[in-house]
């Protein structure tokens, strides 16, 4: 069951090149865009996309100049997902580097975590808090 509300967390990732990170998400994970705002020089000043099962998370910036800049490759994400082999394939075949593959753990979840062309960390996994 997709669940479309909105959450009231969004973390920000951030990525030096914004396209090119979105694109990823898009095609690796299945993140929808949601909103994408480019500046006057056509360069992404926000970015929001969503996951399908609910939740979003936010496009960040590396820019010194930004009061919220973050380093690149500095996100870390536990993302909650379905059928997690079959996202891992789709992940390593976007360009995704694999840290650990699909596993079950002792806590009834199945996980992997992978890093993206920029070096945020993704796990995905069914475990979806109590």
């Amino acid at each position: 069951m997709t669940n479309t509300a909105p959450t009231g967390i969004w973390p920000l990732v951030p990525y030096l090149d914004k396209k090119a990170g979105i694109r990823f998400l898009v095609e690796a994970f299945g993140f929808e865009e949601a909103l994408i705002v480019p500046g006057d020089d056509g360069e992404i000043v926000h970015a929001e996309l969503r996951w399908p099962r609910g939740g979003g998370i936010m496009i960040g910036t590396c820019d010194p100049e930004s009061p919220f800049a973050q380093q690149k490759g500095s996100a870390s994400n536990y993302v909650v997902a379905d059928d997690i082999d079959a996202l891992y394939e789709r992940a390593l075949a976007a360009g995704a580097e694999s840290l650990y593959a699909p596993r079950d753990q002792d806590y009834g979840s199945r996980d992997f975590v992978v890093r993206d062309p920029e070096g945020n960390l993704w796990s995905f996994g069914t475990y979806a808090g109590t």
